[in-house]
């Protein structure tokens, strides 16, 4: 993994368009790293992590004509700690982190990285009461929508970005994350 540190985005800091990717002849490509063997859970699958990857790629906007690529790297709390704290300056472990390769999409290619921790994502669903599986789909999406450039940083792209997941998550079966949280998204877990 080589993750660049441009644009380093974390689900803790801070409407879709009818012409996603489904209809622009977007493809995505991904592939999974597994830093940490807890992630070899027999419901945490690649398959179902490039379903939720492919269901936020295909209700975002609309992107340009192409392929597409994501890896996902699945670690745990010790990686995640070292990697906010060299890429955030913060030294503590979070959910997620997307490094995304560049600003706007405008051509097909590599999108970037998405970071996922296994031990905090976990304490979130048990904290959350929800299933481990919906939780690691939600960040998956949220990621996926922050490589494409989405963001959450003031209230209008909060709420635009929390639309979007919601979508997301709905037509993948999985209940709204947001629903008991009044206006907050999920949290960041301090170890």
């Amino acid at each position: 993994m080589n993750p660049l540190p441009s644009r380093v985005r974390a689900v803790a800091d801070g409407g879709p368009s009818r012409k996603g990717a489904a209809a622009s002849g977007v493809t995505l490509d991904i592939e999974v790293e597994r830093h940490a063997g807890a992630w070899g859970a027999p419901e945490l699958t690649d398959a179902r992590i490039e379903q939720a990857a492919r269901a936020a790629i295909h209700a975002a906007p609309a992107l340009p004509q192409g392929s597409y690529q994501v890896t996902f790297v699945l670690t745990d709390d010790a990686e995640m700690r070292a990697l906010n704290r060299t890429w955030r300056g913060k030294d503590a472990a979070t959910n997620v982190l997307s490094f995304p390769v560049g600003g706007a999409v405008k051509a097909p290619g590599h999108l970037g990285d998405i970071v996922l921790a296994y031990d905090t994502t976990l304490k979130e669903a048990r904290a959350q009461h929800i299933a481990f599986p919906d939780h690691v789909s939600h960040l998956v999406v949220h990621g996926v929508l922050h490589l494409i450039g989405l963001d959450h940083m003031d209230d209008a792209e909060a709420e635009r970005m929390e639309a979007l997941e919601r979508t997301v998550l709905a037509s993948l079966g999985i209940a709204d994350p947001y629903a008991d949280e009044g206006e907050a998204g999920p949290a960041e877990v301090s170890p």
